[in-house]
């Protein structure tokens, strides 16, 4: 198994005694949720729904999301924007995602230039320091498209990423600039294809992560939109499936702020948008609409590079901070009751479409691959 600089193990492991699919390896637990788009430090502000997403992200073998917030440090240059879409926050926020015990990032989106290229590269820093593996940006081009390793108790889970529409110019990473690693669309309002260079350097990296991990994550942040982030696009899909097909056990996107559905393919899950994990925004009140506050966190368990079944707990954000403050907005709760069902039947309806059912569990629901 290759091991790169990115690759750090979750615990004081010894890589010889990973287990491999081909052993009697015990399955594998990932659990994937929506972005966070984190402006403050969520542990200065406790609310009671803080430690229950902790304990729910902490039963995982490791827990991923996209890390939508450009990190401050001494080596950030100036913003890239002047207005309420300006997403940057202090490294504590990275602290506060460790405590919730996420160890796997994806740095890939259109936020990740914010704070220009010295900004992509304070922030790898500030990952790096705290051990949080990341993927998707880079001093350059071929740092940016590298798959990152983590290391788990029951596995290895591989992540390549990129994002896809609104990478500001200068943002994307070439072969002697820092950057995101683009997948370059024909439109940022309706592609039809994706560059056919980028995608293949992407699918190349699948097939690379795929020998040396026991799970690899596809991750796509997009901004090309269907129906203004309504619908799955019909390109997108079909990426996904060449994803899969090159290697990838599952396919994870984030973009607009709220939920697509799931497929399944190849009993492999397909995550078309998960939307938020936390969403600080700073416009004003009603400018998203209900949907937005609302989402899942799938819990997955594979074996032999399949889905064995997924647990989905419904997730609330609150839309308005306490008193106004920012800092106290879009924070995550579990949901119960008839907020839990209304979120499940809507995600049920988004994925029906792919073929999927879930079983209902009280609050949560269940996926079984057929």
């Amino acid at each position: 198994m290759r091991l790169s600089r990115r690759r750090l193990a979750a615990g004081a492991l010894d890589a010889a005694v990973l287990p491999r699919w081909g052993r009697a390896a015990a399955p594998l637990s990932l659990t994937v949720m929506g972005q966070a788009l984190i402006q403050h430090d969520l542990r200065q502000h406790p609310w009671p729904g803080f430690a229950a997403v902790g304990d729910l992200l902490g039963r995982a073998d490791l827990a991923f999301t996209d890390l939508e917030t450009a990190i401050r440090n001494g080596r950030a240059d100036a913003p890239t924007r002047q207005d309420l879409f300006l997403h940057a926050a202090d490294p504590a926020v990275l602290d506060c995602l460790k405590d919730w015990h996420i160890g796997l990032v994806a740095t890939a989106n259109n936020h990740a230039y914010d704070l220009g290229a010295g900004g992509i590269l304070g922030a790898i820093d500030e990952l790096d320091k705290r051990g949080l593996v990341h993927a998707g940006t880079g001093v350059d081009l071929a740092a940016a498209v590298a798959p990152a390793y983590r290391d788990t108790v029951n596995g290895s889970v591989a992540l390549v990423a990129a994002a896809s529409g609104a990478i500001r110019d200068g943002g994307a990473a070439t072969p002697s600039r820092a950057g995101v690693n683009e997948l370059r669309a024909d439109s940022d309002r309706d592609a039809t294809a994706l560059s056919a260079d980028d995608a293949a350097r992407f699918l190349g990296k699948i097939r690379e992560a795929a020998a040396g991990a026991e799970l690899v994550i596809a991750y796509h942040h997009n901004h090309v939109l269907t129906d203004k982030g309504q619908r799955a696009p019909s390109w997108q899909q079909d990426f996904a499936h060449r994803c899969i097909d090159a290697g990838a056990t599952l396919f994870v996107s984030h973009g607009a702020p709220w939920l697509l559905g799931v497929e399944l393919y190849r009993r492999r899950p397909i995550f078309y948008n998960l939307g938020s994990l936390v969403f600080q925004t700073a416009t004003e009140g009603g400018t998203y609409q209900a949907e937005a506050w609302q989402s899942v966190i799938a819990e997955c368990r594979f074996a032999a590079g399949a889905l064995g079944d997924m647990t989905l707990t419904p997730v609330q954000l609150n839309d308005q901070g306490v008193d106004g403050d920012l800092a106290t907005r879009g924070r995550p709760s579990l949901a119960h009751g008839s907020a839990a069902t209304a979120i499940l039947d809507r995600f049920a309806a988004l994925s029906a479409p792919f073929g999927t059912t879930l079983e209902r569990a009280g609050d949560t629901a269940i996926i079984r691959p057929s």
